[in-house]
């Protein structure tokens, strides 16, 4: 848990840090997908269980830092950013650890297994949607430029720049995403029906990360229009 003192300090000057703390424990998470699916690809079941344990301890952080935010995050007019807003943003980035953690629940509860078929190809997915999450939190931490230069000049076009980037990290992901399914397709039948349904849910919940990674990208986008 986050002392409230330290919350409390930090929303002495603006809201911005804050944000862009929550922002970086949610993408710290998401990272941790990588070594488990390669835990989970290499078969090592220990190492899945432990890469697990810890993609759950950091959203339980990322929950605990977006409900201090939310409870301190004051309500005035001189903020740099609209409140609702704001929160708009902490749910958002939210939801990425919380995708996060409920892949890695699954994934470690069922035991599910990565075919060797789609194995790389899978690993390449996982990477392009944990891109995702590492450029939103990239974006997130231009919030204090911006803030500094009033939404204006050169800092929003770099700003507009990298949330291009990340509508095109989002569209390789969903590409990917496409062949995959094609790719397991052609020997779904070979796997136990339950097991296909939940492999095919988890290939959408990974897909899901770079689609809310995006999301975060698309609110901050809203407040270069202001």
């Amino acid at each position: 848990m986050v002392r409230k003192s330290s919350i409390t300090s930090m929303f002495a000057g603006s809201p911005v840090r804050p944000l862009q703390q929550h922002m970086e424990k949610v993408h710290e998470c998401v990272a941790h997908l990588i070594p488990f699916f390669q835990a989970v690809v290499a078969k090592d079941y220990e190492k899945v269980a432990k890469e697990q344990q810890k993609i759950h301890k950091l959203e339980v952080a990322a929950d605990d830092l977006k409900h201090e935010l939310r409870i301190h995050l004051p309500n005035s007019l001189f903020m740099p950013m609209p409140r609702e807003r704001i929160l708009d943003i902490v749910t958002t980035q939210d939801q990425i650890a919380n995708k996060s953690k409920d892949i890695a629940g699954v994934v470690e509860g069922r035991k599910i297994e990565i075919p060797t078929q789609i194995s790389a190809i899978f690993m390449g997915y996982v990477e392009s949607s944990v891109a995702a999450s590492a450029q939103a939190l990239t974006i997130v931490n231009e919030l204090d430029e911006l803030v500094e230069v009033g939404f204006r000049g050169r800092e929003v076009a770099t700003v507009e720049d990298m949330i291009d980037e990340l509508d095109k990290l989002e569209y390789e992901t969903d590409k990917l995403e496409k062949q995959i399914r094609a790719a397991l397709f052609v020997f779904e039948k070979e796997l136990h029906p339950i097991d296909a349904i939940f492999l095919y849910q988890i290939i959408d919940w990974v897909g899901n990360i770079a689609d809310i990674s995006q999301r975060v990208g698309a609110r901050l986008e809203l407040l270069l229009a202001r």
